[in-house]
C-alpha cells in the first residue's frame, strides 16, 4: 500500500563538471554524491576513483519524497583521510521538476552551480530526476485545454518565452 504522507522520487545522479578540492586544486578521484529529501532520508552514490574533476556516476537514487519538502539537496562529497570533505551543495526546487505543466512521471534532465561553504561556485553536477505518481492537481495534462498564448499590447502572441532562476538578497 502507499504512503499518503509522500511520494518516490527518482533522482538519477549522471555527473559533475570542474569539481575542485579549493578555488585552485582540481579534484583527482574519491568523489561521491548524496540526495537528501530530508534531513532523516539520504541516499548516497558509489565512489568515482577515476573520474577526477569531471566525474561520472550514472547511478540512479530512489527515495520517498515527503509532501512537505519544497526542495532536494545535492551534496558532492570527496573522501579524505579524516573522513568526508564537502566539495559543493546545490538545492534543487521542486517545484523545477513537478506540478505546473509537467505530466505525471516526466523525466527532467537538470544541471545546477554547486557551491562550496563559502557560498563560491564550484562547479556543476548533471541528473535527472523524476516523480513516480501522482503529483500535482494542477498539472496541465488535467486540463482539457491547453493554452497557447495571450493578448500582448492587442496583438496575440505565439512566442515562446524562458524564464532563469535568479536568487534575490535584500
Amino acid at each position: 500500500m502507499e504512503k499518503a504522507s509522500s511520494r518516490v522520487i527518482e533522482v538519477t545522479v549522471i555527473s559533475g563538471e570542474d569539481l575542485r578540492v579549493n578555488r585552485r586544486t582540481p579534484l583527482k578521484k574519491n568523489a561521491f554524491v548524496i540526495v537528501r529529501s530530508d534531513p532523516l532520508n539520504p541516499r548516497s552514490t558509489g565512489m568515482n576513483t577515476e573520474g577526477g574533476c569531471n566525474p561520472i556516476w550514472n547511478e540512479k537514487l530512489v527515495m520517498d519524497l515527503p509532501l512537505h519538502a519544497s526542495f532536494i539537496t545535492v551534496e558532492v562529497h570527496c573522501k579524505v583521510r579524516s573522513g568526508s570533505k564537502i566539495i559543493g551543495t546545490s538545492r534543487i526546487p521542486l517545484s523545477d521538476f513537478t506540478g505546473g505543466y509537467l505530466p505525471v512521471n516526466y523525466l527532467s534532465f537538470l544541471s545546477y552551480r554547486l557551491r562550496d561553504a563559502n557560498g563560491e561556485k564550484n562547479g556543476i553536477i548533471n541528473l535527472s530526476v523524476k516523480v513516480n505518481g501522482p503529483t500535482n492537481m494542477s498539472c496541465a495534462t488535467s486540463r482539457s485545454r491547453l493554452w497557447f498564448g495571450g493578448p500582448m499590447n492587442n496583438k496575440f502572441s505565439n512566442g515562446i518565452v524562458t524564464g532563469i532562476p535568479v536568487s534575490y538578497r535584500s
